[in-house]
């Protein structure tokens, strides 16, 4: 059912929910726009906004210029930072910090808005995405030039402790293992699916597979609630799961075909085996993916555009009364559109 949907200033690429309690209504979404020519420029915008599923609301609150954006994370639930931190992998080689922030007047609170704490310059090859680890303490980003940096984060700001180069080309999925978090999972357009031990000689894999995935790695996914359990999506359209019991050699255990590559993948934050995904030409898809048969439960196809951004909401809708409802928000590139929705069928929270 949908509840809300606007237009963005730019080309719609991501979107991401504050996990953090009292700011589950806060989205962000960001854009990256080329204008393309003799001389191409990249350029881009991050917006807040205030979502009430169960008023239809979806109010801009705040709403920045950037570089083009690429990927956007909130920093993890749990974490020694006082107040939610957004992350965010620009085309200029620079990634970007900042802070969310409470407007008061006298007594009243009067909104949210971004506050820029840091700005660190990775390199001069585009940030493609970026992932924290557990304690937020560290930053993986994955560059367009087939490397992956590491960034460490403490009281005198960012600071690049490790890079190396493990792809041929771009790197546009990178992921700790919340479990094992010395553990940084990649995957990159040369087809490759990676995982380096951040303990060891960083030039040194913990494993590789470059024979599952027929075109390029989009995204990759960890289960939160299962330490051997892992997502991958593929410009092939497939979604696989992986058990990664055995570091040496992982079992690619069963996969299933979702129409349009797979640019993204969001775990439910309740419910262990259900996730949602962007499908870039086959809009989004919410997949059960437990057992050995994982089946589309629903599809949602309101866009017209390459499906790319999507997440869930951190609370859930009362609906008749008694129910739940999962709320979820997805963006579509060229059309610029964002739309907050709920599921038709019943999740089970």
């Amino acid at each position: 059912m949908d509840m809300a949907n606007c237009y963005l200033d730019g080309n719609a690429d991501v979107v991401e929910f504050c996990p953090h309690d009292s700011y589950h209504n806060i989205l962000a979404a960001a854009t990256y726009t080329l204008e393309e020519g003799d001389k191409p420029s990249r350029s881009g915008s991050i917006s807040l906004f205030n979502v009430d599923a169960s008023l239809g609301q979806l109010e801009l609150i705040h709403r920045a210029e950037s570089a083009g954006i690429f990927d956007l994370k909130w920093n993890p639930v749990g974490s020694n930072n006082v107040s939610p931190l957004l992350a965010q992998a620009n085309a200029d080689g620079y990634l970007r910090l900042d802070r969310l922030e409470s407007s008061v007047n006298g007594s009243e609170l009067h909104g949210n808005f971004l506050k820029e704490v840091d700005n660190e310059k990775v390199s001069s090859s585009m940030c493609l995405c970026l992932d924290w680890n557990p304690s937020a303490t560290s930053i993986a980003v994955g560059l367009s030039d087939g490397s992956t940096s590491i960034i460490s984060l403490n009281d005198s700001g960012p600071n690049k402790v490790q890079e190396w180069e493990g792809h041929e080309f771009e790197v546009w999925a990178t992921c700790f293992d919340i479990h094992q978090p010395q553990l940084v999972y990649t995957g990159s357009d040369d087809c490759k699916f990676k995982c380096w031990d951040l303990r060891m000689d960083s030039s040194e894999l913990a494993f590789q597979n470059s024979k599952a995935h027929t075109m390029g790695v989009c995204c990759i996914a960890k289960n939160p609630s299962d330490p051997y359990t892992l997502l991958t999506g593929s410009y092939d359209e497939y979604l696989r799961i992986w058990d990664v019991r055995s570091m040496s050699k992982p079992i690619s255990k069963t996969s299933i075909c979702l129409g349009g590559g797979v640019w993204r993948i969001k775990y439910h934050p309740s419910v262990v085996d259900i996730v949602v995904a962007a499908c870039m030409h086959n809009g989004f898809s919410i997949v059960k993916v437990n057992g050995d048969k994982p089946e589309v439960v629903e599809t949602y196809n309101k866009h017209e555009s390459l499906a790319y951004g999507v997440d869930w909401q951190g609370v859930s809708l009362c609906k008749d009364g008694k129910r739940k409802s999962s709320v979820v928000a997805t963006c579509s590139f060229y059309d610029r559109l964002l739309r907050v929705w709920m599921p038709k069928n019943d999740i089970v929270i």
